[in-house]
């Protein structure tokens, strides 16, 4: 299909087109659109075209497509955002208790923090803890008895009066 034929059928099938497409989407301007961007396609696909049997039924088609992708994306823009992609939701401020604890544990040495964290928070079984750390279980446990009584006199000499709830946690 050469320039002129395809001014041609895009002349004597444009407003046809058109119509039929303004009839399945119910919007004529997004019809002139759809069917002026599948004329677009339709040109890049010309001699593709010119072998077919109904070329009007191939831009018709690809304009009752793009209609279709359009009408999705825009549906799209309507929903909520994913939640895993969306904004970072609100979280409650911290606890008094969970601010004193974090201080304090900040005060500990490395491999007594390390301890605590591993076997109150993270649940983990002493030998595990030990396996992890890559040394003795003994160690782990006097890592532990030196971290809660080390924790046990920060969180004392805090201005709250230490912790009621939650001291015997960690």
């Amino acid at each position: 299909m050469d320039e002129r034929e395809f001014d041609d059928f895009y002349n004597a099938s444009f407003a046809r087109i058109t119509g039929q497409v303004y009839a399945m989407i119910g919007s004529r301007d997004e019809a002139e659109e759809c069917v002026q961007e599948a004329f677009v396609r339709a040109w890049a696909h010309r001699r593709k075209l010119d072998h077919a049997e109904y070329p009007e039924a191939w831009v018709r088609t690809t304009a009752y497509r793009l209609a279709v992708s359009r009408w999705r994306r825009t549906t799209r823009g309507r929903r909520p955002a994913d939640r895993a992609l969306g904004a970072a939701t609100e979280t409650a401020a911290p606890s008094e208790t969970h601010v004193a604890l974090v201080a304090a544990l900040k005060q500990l040495p490395q491999a007594q923090r390390q301890a605590l964290v591993l076997h109150h928070l993270a649940d983990l079984p002493v030998q595990q803890v030990a396996r992890e750390v890559g040394v003795p279980e003994g160690t782990i446990k006097a890592r532990l008895s030196r971290g809660r009584a080390a924790l046990a006199a920060l969180l004392s000499d805090d201005t709250n009066g230490g912790l009621q709830e939650g001291a015997s946690h960690v």
